[in-house]
């Protein structure tokens, strides 16, 4: 693959990456951020194919065939089926324009932080480093400001997604064995967190993480 083709798939990706993260802080269905998710891991599957086509890693190829089975099939799925695709009250601690304009100012920050430790490399992955960052900074402003089970398991999925990014632009390549333990332990987390949401629907009706503090023995 020539090198402008990979610029411009690593360039494209990336954008999607962020733009869809972005659209997460501003989302209020749960339905749709799990869409959103679905979106985000195909972008994700295709920055670690160019990667792996630019530099001839047949196992990368494999790699980004098992990001896109994961992360835009099985997570999503299991989010979904959790999912109710209602307007979810007092969902966020804060208002959507404040959701996106932390955002904004995280990624703005990230690109602040990280484009000095580029050292100069103008690479199509190295200019995207600072995207990753943001992705992982996102992600913690999502788990900051949901009060949804469900909505903070979007945000730890998009953290993962953010580390998983910076992990390949920084990187020759995650070894197959530990990309795959790494993205089954995600993949197990959430089936867990989401069978546990299950049941504090059936029990209390919410799946508010607020609602816990009302608990007594």
């Amino acid at each position: 693959m020539n090198a402008s083709l990979t610029s411009s798939l690593v360039t494209t990706a990336v954008g999607v990456l962020l733009l869809t993260a972005v659209l997460q802080t501003w989302r209020r269905s749960a339905a749709g951020s799990v869409r959103l998710l679905v979106i985000q891991g195909l972008a994700l599957a295709t920055l670690v194919a160019a990667l792996g086509a630019s530099r001839g890693d047949v196992q990368l190829l494999v790699v980004a065939g098992v990001v896109a089975l994961v992360k835009a099939g099985l997570l999503p799925w299991a989010l979904g089926r959790t999912a109710t695709g209602r307007l979810v009250e007092r969902d966020s601690a804060v208002r959507p324009a404040i959701g996106l304009l932390g955002a904004t100012v995280l990624t703005m920050f990230a690109y602040a932080v990280s484009d000095p430790l580029r050292g100069g490399d103008q690479s199509a992955a190295a200019r995207a480093i600072p995207a990753g960052m943001a992705l992982v900074l996102i992600g913690f402003w999502i788990l900051l400001t949901r009060h949804s089970a469900v909505s903070q398991l979007v945000g730890f999925v998009v953290l993962d997604n953010g580390i998983a990014m910076v992990a390949f632009l920084t990187s020759d390549g995650l070894p197959l064995t530990v990309e795959l333990g790494a993205t089954l332990d995600v993949l197990l987390v959430v089936v867990i967190l989401r069978t546990l949401t299950t049941r504090m629907r059936n029990t209390h009706g919410s799946t508010s993480v607020d609602d816990l503090t009302e608990l007594r023995d």
